[in-house]
């Protein structure tokens, strides 16, 4: 899989001294289910978030990602969850994720609540 260079240029930013595990790509924040988590669902924030993200995705040219911090997910790329109203008793669903399968993040530490725990190294 290649990445575009707006992709590149953040796993390396966010990678620099460290082993990013999860790429903040496209093709990643498209297969996260985060959007679906228990988690976040009752979050306005997050929510607010998923409808700006999506749509600024929608707008973007291909290959394009949105800043991190605008989209609610890919936590096990990006780290901890800006937003502060989520709900971190509910249930993870990291694992129902084909990201998470893909990066055999059940091998990893943190392995689930990305957005409690930070991004998977």
């Amino acid at each position: 899989m290649s990445f575009t260079e707006a992709e590149n240029r953040f796993t390396e930013e966010k990678g620099r001294g460290t082993d990013l595990l999860v790429p903040y790509a496209r093709s990643n924040i498209e297969r996260c289910m985060c959007s679906l988590c228990p988690v976040q669902a009752d979050s306005k924030c997050a929510q607010d978030k998923l409808q700006s993200s999506g749509k600024a995705m929608k707008d973007m040219p291909e290959g394009e990602v949105p800043n991190p911090e605008d989209v609610p997910g890919i936590y096990c790329s990006t780290g901890k969850a800006t937003c502060r109203d989520l709900n971190f008793d509910r249930e993870c669903i990291c694992g129902t994720s084909e990201v998470w399968k893909e990066y055999g993040l059940e091998e990893v530490d943190p392995n689930n609540h990305f957005c409690l725990h930070g991004r998977a190294t």
